[in-house]
């Protein structure tokens, strides 16, 4: 075999391997594991508990990132963080991501502060959701649309 048709039959093969995959995906074909629609994210995390939208949780994201793949999130939820009455647990969710979980801390009382500050992907523009869960089993929720102006994982 001549090197040119090495090169060409080698070019070849890796334009069908980048694009097979693609082509499955959009035939419906597997998914990854951790994908999970956002409606089954919150079920899970509540149980099937309704989530009440609450003035308790401050959400701080970007209007619009200019980035998709870093885009910065805080969220903050009042509480007096003691055993009595605590957030146990803050949950950052996507409305449109392959996988609608980005991020779950679990707190105690020790932690003084319910408080969680990361950096998320969005592979477009869609609401970003925080879901904290109480000591007392009660879910509150708070949500923020963030416009995407380039792809982070889409």
């Amino acid at each position: 075999m001549e090197r040119r048709d090495f090169l060409k039959n080698l070019g070849a093969a890796a334009v069908v391997t980048t694009m097979v995959p693609s082509f499955a995906l959009a035939a419906g074909g597997t998914v990854s594991p951790n994908a999970i629609a956002y409606k089954a994210a919150v079920d899970a995390i509540t149980g099937g508990k309704a989530a009440a939208t609450s003035s308790k949780i401050k959400l701080k994201a970007p209007d619009i990132a200019e980035n998709g793949a870093v885009v910065p999130v805080t969220a903050t939820v009042e509480s007096a963080m003691t055993d009595a009455d605590h957030v146990k647990a803050i949950h950052i969710l996507t409305t449109k991501n392959g996988n609608a979980r980005s991020i779950s801390a679990y707190l105690t009382p020790a932690n003084g502060k319910a408080m969680l500050s990361t950096r998320i992907k969005l592979g477009a523009t869609q609401e970003v959701s925080v879901i904290a869960e109480l000591s007392d089993g009660t879910f509150v929720s708070a949500a923020q649309s963030v416009k995407v102006t380039i792809g982070g994982c889409g």
